[in-house]
């Protein structure tokens, strides 16, 4: 039995694949900041990625690490999340950990990365520099319930009719549902094929931050919302005002306005000789992502 310690594990995306991992025999330690609260399945443990001694223990006798931690409610986002990367691989590897899962963004590399996107590469690298494989999943818009892309997304279609919205709006994305993401999370983990390998994930359909809202409005409401594309909206102005018409923070907001003007699709599908199966369109991700919050 593989012992798996799942980081975030009440998270987003962890509060998912830890059932999941259960589900196939796995022993999994959720770890968290307070544990006492926790009241998932698997075992918790008390752990902070910004406190190294935590990580020994929480560490201990662990197979596989899966790292789903990110900071980018924060201003100073890139220094805490290297720092916290660096302290986990070395933790990782003083355990004797021989895997870490790590669930990045997709996006070419090149210089004109934003800085949220050039945060992930960073702590691809960082995870991995003591010695432990990384299989590093790389996704663009995650879609379910709870999630901060989704949740934008969500309250923009359903408190605004019509909508002026800037040039970065045509870019393409290939947006995930959660459900997929936590496939593909759990389909590599201890998978010796896996290790040291980047992987890009993504759904069935590659569509402009437009056609998404436009999508989701069909779903939610039954019309296509009208949107106008306008070139004076800076990201600046962007996250201002997408944290007045929804509860996306200021900073939040920013950091994820400055990586909607890079286009991120898949183009390498060899995820999907390792854990087969085929995603859920667009659609169908914001109609799981509905019932869920229903």
């Amino acid at each position: 039995m593989t012992t798996v310690l799942v980081t975030g594990a009440t998270g987003f995306v962890g509060r998912r694949l830890v059932p999941e991992l259960v589900e196939r025999g796995h022993a999994v330690r959720a770890m968290t900041r307070r544990p006492d609260a926790y009241d998932g399945p698997g075992e918790a443990v008390a752990g902070d990625v910004h406190d190294p001694a935590s990580l020994e223990r929480a560490l201990a006798g662990v197979d596989v690490a899966v790292y789903l931690v990110h900071s980018l409610d924060d201003d100073d986002f890139e220094r805490k999340d290297a720092e916290a990367a660096t302290a986990f691989g070395r933790a990782a590897a003083g355990a004797g950990v021989r895997q870490i899962v790590y669930l990045g963004g997709l996006g070419a590399d090149g210089d004109d990365l934003s800085a949220h996107l050039r945060s992930r590469r960073e702590v691809e690298r960082l995870l991995g520099e003591a010695g432990v494989p990384v299989t590093v999943l790389r996704a663009a818009i995650v879609v379910g319930a709870g999630g901060i892309s989704w949740e934008m997304t969500r309250q923009l279609v359903k408190n605004l009719p019509a909508m002026v919205v800037p040039r970065w709006a045509a870019t393409r994305t290939q947006p995930i549902a959660i459900s997929d993401v936590v496939r593909y999370l759990a389909g590599v983990v201890d998978v010796p094929e896996a290790l040291g390998r980047v992987y890009e994930i993504g759904g069935a359909d590659r569509l402009s931050y437009v056609e998404m809202l436009q999508q989701a409005s069909q779903v939610m409401n039954g019309r296509t919302a009208k949107v106008v594309q306008v070139p004076v909206l800076t990201p600046k102005l962007s996250s201002y005002w997408i944290s007045f018409v929804t509860n996306v923070d200021v900073t939040t907001g920013r950091n994820l306005i400055d990586s909607m003007g890079t286009e991120v699709i898949v183009t390498d599908d060899a995820i999907r000789e390792l854990v087969p199966g085929e995603p859920l369109t667009y659609t169908q991700a914001v109609e799981a992502a509905i019932r869920e919050s229903a």
